[in-house]
């Protein structure tokens, strides 16, 4: 049990014993308490800590019984009894109370940030706690494979309640030692144990005294027990004295103990059983533990598992272990409290988003259910609180703050979860728990991007991870991270025929730990990490040897001296030189990464997360199928977005520190290369992805002068989300430069969207709105729109959207009042003739629309007359399409003589005008094909018959053999195009 971990193969390293529970008829669920998951806890919880009188813990235990879950409660005498009412009614306990809750009610920043904001008794999932043995904590895993691990039966199942019952010898546990790696809830449920007891939901206990290992690990100073209750929680004053002289039961949480140094041995520690004697913080912690000093007390310990044999297995007489949520049920159950509570979907959509709400649980469910690789990565609570702030930041972000970007999720994520922890606190270099994993598990992300891969065997793992391992610290290190973090990151693939390998636990995730990497500055040749070092020291020396040369040239002047102590500055200055090509490398790898050819055609960024997250509708891929190429767009714009000063700020905090020099530098490289790449023409899908990445970096001046070179935007066919327009918005918005274009066809544009993009719109010159579903309410936000007096929208395309004469109405008013606009194309719109007549009469009062498309209204003869003959005495309107509407013979020639006039318009109503073919057919039948997806075919069908029946008609009436051509021409393509919409090929 013993062995040394370093000695063993990567396949034992994620211990994932804490799996699927074989029956789940032996659980039990408590829904209140903390309303953050395992994410979430840590630091907050350190940050509060140190900051006020309160000591917030860091554990998180497994609230899931056995079958035979009950709660003893312990006799005491008359005496007890007494004194305990007496202590329970005081004030002194009802202020700490008061108080814990208070602290312990407060959300984290991130929590408030990046979501709505839950009350305690809101929204909490407890996760697994297991029985354990030192035995088993040492034993290496006999399979690294989840599928099989879900089969296991975990027959020791413990709940909170249960943790100090007797043991199985019959004795009564006092000290129990909770551990768990990185994300598996134990700050939350510590979080939740407290608060139960403030609100009385913890019987067992009269008093519960928290602390923070980490807060004690900072304090030398000699301090007694009392002191140190007192001077953490001054209500306690009136009840310290009773410590130990009394039955009061009594709780220390003490959390996080990987952050002291104990030694048990009593040369190291010497005894102390007197509560009033100063001593070193950690000599209290040890001497509570041997129980020599309150030994009737209960004490509850949460660690990481490479820390839990500082304590000698004698002093302990429980281990538990946090699984998080090993079962699927306890996902979904996650899942559906959090994401359907009602301020989830912003306070103005409430209503009207909870349909979506309820998609979004099902699908994720479903999801769920095929043991996809979601479900691996939500056995840690805190990638449920991950899944559930990117779809909150996906579905339900409306205006996107400044602050609120997908890179900073991340970043807070892993602040969250490591919030600057070293990552041994026994080990001299200190190093923080994220330099380490930038540095080793960085470089693996790095080299499968490289290579396009997201899968990594054994023969990965160590050349990454064990090629650079030479010394004992360096062993030591990475055996506490095989043991506390490795798994936080890595989980092994669920894929049949892939189960011995290694995948990173959220694909994203790999994404942004390959650009920390990159970022940092960690990818760099031996050559340039030893020039680097031997700058350092150069550097160094040569401030001292200046010192000494200078005074010694003025008592010896000699000639040498100032060239020797030139030549001591020149490799520093040389070196400095190089680091500014490795700027220009970060930057030129950004921008390769951001403009790959082959990853023009996917979808976008956003999509892509979604579809990892929700997984994709349609039937399952069949084993033996190709499957897709891997891609990693999201890596160049975490890149710029871990650039950001906000997040070279957490990052700070992380123990990864990038200067402002070098990130100012690496964005005046970018100029070179990002901007000169994005003026080259990008498909919609791609510029949605450098729209995003601008939004990521956050620098105002670099997107200002990327966006200045965008005259033309164009999005068709991207589904513009409310994040996604609020994204086009907030970077277009750094700039006011008109926009030459900006089509957004097929976007599933809405009135919010309209309404988020506003600021945008008004400075469109040709704006395409096609194909958007937007109808009256929508109109409404146009009609605004174009009345504004700062808008210059000249071309407006409104085909094929639900308009109808609701909307016509709104239309018409801004047509009375417009003065930007010239073109408007109301194509397939269900105007109707009413529709048309409102139009007709506010066009009158427009003194600037040159061209209006009315075609595929179902427009009579009527209305079709009435429009021409305003448009006929309009001043610059000359050009009217009345095509596909329902208009006789008789009215074409009406109309066809208003043409003739002098004064008329040009009404396109068919393809021929009198006996000669129109000089518009070909504009005619292109708006026919570029429409036929969208229009009804039996209709398009009809009217293209009728067509071939005028041509055919017109071209027996004219005898000019050079006309006759010309209609046979205009027929071949009419039935060509009959013919393959009769076959289903158009």
């Amino acid at each position: 049990a013993m062995q040394c971990r370093s000695c063993l193969p990567w396949a034992s390293w994620p211990q994932l014993r804490p799996s699927l529970p074989g029956s789940r008829g032996t659980q039990s669920v408590y829904l209140c308490a903390a309303s953050v998951s395992g994410s979430t806890g840590s630091y907050f919880f350190r940050k509060i800590l140190r900051a006020s009188s309160t000591s917030l813990p860091r554990g998180c235990v497994r609230y899931q019984g056995g079958s035979q879950e009950h709660s003893v409660q312990p006799s005491s005498s008359r005496h007890g009894l007494s004194q305990l009412r007496n202590v329970a009614s005081s004030d002194a306990i009802k202020k700490h109370q008061k108080s814990l809750s208070a602290w312990f009610s407060h959300q984290p920043n991130e929590e408030r940030q990046f979501g709505p904001s839950f009350s305690l008794d809101a929204v909490h999932v407890d996760p697994v706690i297991r029985e354990s043995s030192l035995e088993e904590i040492l034993k290496p895993s006999p399979d690294l494979t989840i599928r099989n691990q879900l089969q296991q039966p975990c027959s020791q199942v413990i709940s909170l309640q249960n943790l100090f019952d007797v043991d199985a010898c019959g004795r009564q546990v006092k000290n129990v030692v909770l551990y768990g790696t990185v994300g598996t809830g134990k700050s939350t449920l510590i979080k939740k144990m407290v608060v139960d007891w403030c609100h009385g939901r913890l019987p067992r206990f009269e008093l519960v005294i928290p602390f923070s290992c980490e807060d004690l690990s900072h304090s030398h100073a000699s301090i007694s027990l009392r002191r140190l209750i007192t001077k953490k929680y001054q209500h306690l004053r009136d009840v310290v004295p009773m410590l130990g002289f009394s039955n009061l039961k009594v709780l220390f949480i003490l959390n996080g103990l990987d952050h002291l140094n104990l030694d048990f041995r009593l040369a190291g520690t010497e005894l102390c059983c007197d509560p009033n004697e100063p001593v070193p913080p950690s000599a209290i912690v040890v001497n509570l533990l041997r129980k020599y000093l309150l030994p009737e007390a209960s004490i509850i310990v949460t660690t990481r598992p490479s820390a839990v044999r500082r304590i000698p297995s004698k002093y302990v007489g429980r281990y538990a272990e946090i699984c998080g949520f090993s079962d699927t049920n306890l996902q979904k159950l996650y899942f559906q409290m959090r994401l359907s509570q009602p301020g989830c979907s912003g306070e103005d959509s409430a209503g009207s988003s909870s349909g979506e709400q309820e998609n979004l649980v099902e699908m994720l469910s479903r999801n769920l259910e095929r043991h996809n690789q979601i479900a691996a990565a939500c056995f840690l609570p805190s990638y449920c609180w991950l899944v559930c702030t990117t779809l909150h930041f996906l579905y339900f972000t409306r205006m996107v703050p400044p602050s609120q970007t997908l890179t900073g999720i991340y970043t807070s994520f892993l602040r969250l979860n490591f919030s600057g922890e070293v990552l041994d606190s026994t080990n001299p270099t200190n190093i923080s728990m994220m330099k380490y994993v930038a540095k080793t598990v960085g470089k693996l992300a790095y080299e499968g991007v490289m290579s396009r891969k997201t899968c990594f065997s054994e023969d990965d793992l160590q050349q990454c991870f064990e090629v650079e391992t030479k010394t004992e610290s360096e062993l030591n290190l990475l055996e506490v991270f095989r043991s506390d973090v490795f798994r936080f990151f890595l989980t092994p693939c669920v894929q049949p025929g892939k189960e011995h390998t290694f995948v990173f636990t959220i694909p994203a995730m790999q994404e942004y730990l390959a650009a920390l990497y990159v970022v940092l500055g960690e990818k760099k040749t031996l050559a340039q990490r030893v020039g680097k070092e031997l700058s350092e020291v150069i550097g160094k020396v040569s401030e001292d040897v200046a010192v000494v040369l200078s005074i010694i040239s003025k008592v010896l002047p000699l000639r040498f001296l100032p060239v020797l102590f030139n030549l001591l500055k020149i490799f520093p200055r040389y070196f400095s030189r190089l680091s500014g090509k490795d700027r220009d490398a970060i930057a030129h790898t950004m921008a390769e990464e951001l403009f790959k050819e082959e990853d023009y055609y996917n979808d976008d960024v956003l999509d892509q997360i979604n579809s990892s997250i929700l997984g994709v509708e349609g039937p399952m891929r069949h084993p033996d199928e190709a499957p897709d190429d891997e891609v990693f767009e999201l890596f160049p714009i975490f890149m710029g977005g871990i650039l950001s000063r906000r997040n070279r700020a957490i990052l700070e905090q992380l123990g990864c520190s990038i200067k402002n020099l070098a990130a100012f530098e690496i964005a005046k490289a970018m100029k070179k290369t990002v901007i000169r790449n994005s003026r080259k023409g990008l498909p919609p899908s791609e510029l949605m992805d450098y729209l995003f990445f601008l939004h990521e970096f956050q620098n105002e001046r670099f997107t200002a002068e990327a966006i200045r070179s965008l005259r033309t935007v164009n999005l068709s066919s991207v589904k513009m989300t409310p994040l996604k327009c609020s994204v086009l918005a907030s970077v277009m918005g750094t700039t006011c430069h008109e926009v030459e274009e900006l089509n957004l066809t097929s976007c599933n544009l809405d009135t919010s969207s309209l309404r988020i993009l506003f600021p945008v719109l008004l400075r469109c010159k040709a704006l395409h709105l096609q194909l958007n579903s937007l109808g009256s309410d929508a109109c409404k936000e146009i009609h605004d729109l174009l009345l504004h007096d700062k808008c210059v929208v000249s071309n407006l395309r409104l085909a094929n959207n639900p308009v109808g004469e609701h909307g016509a109405q709104y239309l018409a008013k801004a047509l009375a009042g417009n003065r930007s606009l010239t073109h408007l194309s109301l194509l397939h719109t269900a105007l109707g003739d009413r529709g048309t007549e409102v139009i007709a009469q506010h066009l009158a009062k427009n003194q600037h629309l040159q061209e209006l498309n009315l075609g595929y209204n179902s427009l009579t003869d009527t209305a079709a007359l009435h429009v021409v003959e305003v448009a006929k005495k309009h001043a610059t309107l000359d050009k009217v399409h009345l095509y596909f509407n329902d208009i006789s013979e008789d009215g074409k020639r009406a109309l066809h003589s208003l043409r003739m006039d002098r004064d008329g318009v040009r009404a396109l109503v068919f393809l021929t005008a009198g006996t000669d073919v129109s000089e518009y057919w070909s504009n005619i039948l292109n708006v026919v094909q570029r429409n036929l997806p969208f229009w009804d075919r039996e209709r398009v069908r009809q009217h293209l018959t009728l067509i071939l029946q005028d041509l055919e008609s017109s071209r027996r009436q004219t005898a000019n053999p050079w006309r006759k051509a010309k209609f046979l021409r205009v027929e071949s393509e009419v039935k060509k195009m009959l013919g393959k919409l009769q076959h289903g090929t158009l």
